[in-house]
């Protein structure tokens, strides 16, 4: 059994939608050495509907960071969001795209890398309400999963408890942000890489002299 790298995601993280293009060289690179696993972190949870602008100014100052160290850019449709959020009808939780990193993982568990990349790049690129359910359709479509499945799955208190346990475990592992990478060498050997975002080479350099 190859050693895992764990990759602690979330929708909702802007910094994750300018990782990318880091993550993808990550696999890429690494693939042969690692297994990767997504696990969602449950950034933003609230015990009611809060709207967007609870968190419009911060994500007002935080895109032109992301956009200036990724080089990843943010679409129109999401930055109408932030800049007219009082007008926006967006109430951000990170439940239901966490439910649907699990029951992607059930179907394509090797692809988990890719789909965590297409949450982020429909939020954040396309503007896609992702506590909407026809945000994910256009990627059934992609990965050719089955509709009526996913969306009777999505609704289901099985796949919510899967994800609350993603979220448990991610708090039982000290992360708070996002992202952030974990190396699991052995079953009680993790190692903690990335605690936020950094650059491809510092990442890579990290993992080498560990291997």
């Amino acid at each position: 059994m190859k050693p895992l790298l764990i990759y602690c995601f979330d929708a909702y993280a802007e910094w994750c939608y300018g990782f990318i293009p880091v993550i993808k060289k990550l696999e890429t690179r690494f693939s042969t050495r690692f297994d990767f696993e997504v696990l969602s972190g449950g950034l933003i949870r609230a015990a009611k509907p809060t709207p967007i602008a609870a968190i419009s100014d911060y994500m007002m100052r935080a895109y032109p960071q992301v956009e200036a160290l990724s080089g990843m850019k943010f679409g129109e449709d999401f930055l109408w969001h932030i800049k007219n959020s009082k007008e926006s009808d967006w109430f951000p939780d990170s439940l239901k795209p966490a439910m649907a990193m699990c029951i992607f993982k059930e179907y394509l568990f090797e692809k988990q890398i890719d789909f965590a990349n297409d949450l982020s790049f429909a939020l954040f690129s396309e503007g896609r309400d992702l506590c909407d359910d026809e945000a994910y359709r256009h990627l059934l479509e992609k990965y050719d999963l089955p509709a009526e499945k996913f969306y009777s799955r999505l609704h289901s208190d099985e796949v919510k408890q899967v994800a609350n346990e993603d979220f448990h475990t991610i708090s039982q592992l000290g992360i708070s942000g996002y992202p952030s990478l974990l190396l699991q060498l052995q079953p009680e050997k993790i190692i903690h890489l990335a605690a936020s975002y950094i650059s491809y080479p510092d990442i890579q350099e990290k993992i080498l002299e560990l291997i």
